[in-house]
């Protein structure tokens, strides 16, 4: 067992050992550690690693007592949506622990379903993925330190790590989560269309800006888009739904890859799940030239749909994969350009969401009849070339 699980293992155990039994016939933990405490996250880092110390002791009673010189607080990282902090713990024993605290940024719960998050996580955790869930609070969680770094677009590319998150992306799609198992994509596309649709900013200047999105066109792109995908049998798996370089980690010593973060993660089409990763090759910059080529693609689902022997694929399931996730790649850009529409109105994170709309919207443009006729060709039968 790695270092880390066995660290999550402990915490976890020392906690229920003390608070509540886990129902024995269950391989889910359900007395998962809560507290009450929120921890705001436009404080100064010198003033919120008191309160994160503060909610470490509430939530890990044998951390409790300890002086607050036994921690030690410092950033991970910083992305566009959420704040991950490393704590690292002197315990009684001399023992040294590391956890990552997740903070949710303002006002996602606008966006993203966190009830649906929770529920996920403790069953992909127990089925090897991701950081162990060690306790909730108002604003986050705290799962377990993860030893490893964070990818680049630039390393998803690389032959030997592509066929590994192919792999492991394979898996994923194989746990069965309980709850609703309809596909979430049209759900949640039309979802945030309405939000997107009604929103007004104070910022003038955004607002003209903003003014200039004729939501009519989106809403015929998405409902003409929608028609399409329904002519595929694409099947239904639990997907991540996104799959970009910083929720992958790769421990470079083990040679352990890691799928994590999983906010947006639902049942959906897997062709859906695997175009939005190769759209993710671009980048939060959006350089779609480094979409991967054909070769590039088929090296990836070789070893997604057969990956013990990637090279025994036929050439039918191959295309097949290959038209169905690049016609879904077109659904990635409409709903990550709702979604940053919503969010130049709701995240205070410094960041140009207005600008990633017109990125992501103009790409599907860009591409929509190349993806169109792809399909179209395949659906009647045709070859592609």
């Amino acid at each position: 067992m790695d270092l880390e699980a066995n660290q999550a293992k402990q915490i976890i155990n020392d906690n229920n050992n003390e608070c509540a039994k886990v129902n024995s016939n269950s391989t889910i933990d359900d007395s998962i550690p809560h507290s009450s405490l929120s921890v705001d996250t436009a404080l100064p880092f010198p003033l919120m690693s008191p309160r994160i110390i503060e909610l470490c002791k509430d939530l890990f009673r044998k951390w409790a007592k300890l002086d607050d010189s036994c921690f030690s607080v410092e950033t991970v990282s910083g992305g566009i949506t959420n704040l991950l902090l490393k704590v690292s713990v002197k315990e009684e024993s001399g023992d040294n622990v590391a956890v990552t605290v997740r903070l949710y940024g303002p006002n996602t719960e606008y966006i993203i379903d966190r009830e649906r998050e929770l529920q996920a996580i403790k069953y992909l955790s127990a089925a090897g993925f991701g950081a162990k869930l060690l306790g909730v609070f108002g604003n986050g969680m705290v799962q377990s330190f993860i030893n490893a770094r964070t990818l680049t677009p630039l390393d998803m590319r690389k032959p030997k790590l592509a066929a590994e998150i192919a792999k492991q992306l394979r898996r994923f799609h194989q746990v069965e989560i309980p709850g609703l198992k309809e596909p979430q994509l049209w759900v949640d596309m039309f979802k945030f269309f309405e939000k997107a649709c009604a929103l007004r900013f104070e910022d003038p200047d955004k607002q003209r800006i903003y003014e200039t999105i004729s939501f009519k066109e989106v809403h015929k792109e998405a409902t003409q888009l929608k028609e399409l995908t329904e002519l595929f049998s694409a099947p239904v798996v639990f997907a991540h739904n996104d799959l970009l370089s910083g929720n992958l980690m790769l421990n470079d010593e083990q040679d352990k890859l890691y799928i994590i973060d999983f906010e947006y993660g639902s049942y959906n089409y897997r062709g859906y799940d695997i175009g939005n990763h190769f759209n993710e090759y671009a980048g939060y910059e959006c350089d779609y030239s480094l979409y991967p080529s054909k070769e590039e693609q088929y090296h990836f689902l070789r070893h997604y749909l057969q990956p013990e022997k990637p090279y025994e694929v036929s050439e039918k399931d191959l295309e097949g994969l290959y038209v169905e996730a690049n016609t879904f790649r077109l659904a990635s850009h409409l709903i990550w350009a709702l979604w940053g529409l919503i969010q130049a109105r709701m995240s205070p994170i410094d960041f140009d969401y207005l600008g990633y709309f017109f990125w992501r919207y103009n790409e599907y443009k860009k591409q929509k009849e190349k993806c169109f006729s792809l399909a179209q060709s395949h659906l009647s039968g045709s070859r592609t070339v």
